[in-house]
């Protein structure tokens, strides 16, 4: 019997933008993501109504995403300035 994998949460980030698997009742399926932890704070996008799941179902309902937030750069892995004659 081959071991199972450990269980790996899918990477949401605040600012993503996702699909879920059924309409809001004003018509949406996509959410922006505005809150992380157990439970995973959600926007709609076509009412701005809010609501909180809990990780569990929010990764069952879970369909795609629509966009993906923009990674903050560190600063070591920004590009050197150019140097100044």
């Amino acid at each position: 019997m081959a071991a199972s994998k450990p269980y790996e949460p899918l990477p949401f980030a605040i600012g993503d933008v996702v699909k879920l698997k059924k309409p809001h009742p004003c018509g949406s399926y996509d959410w922006t993501v505005t809150r992380l932890g157990a439970d995973i704070g959600l926007k709609c996008r076509g009412c701005e109504r809010r609501v909180l799941l809990t990780r569990r179902e929010a990764e069952r309902r879970f369909r795609g995403w629509v966009s993906k937030a923009a990674l903050e750069a560190e600063p070591s892995q920004l590009p050197d300035p150019a140097p100044t004659p």
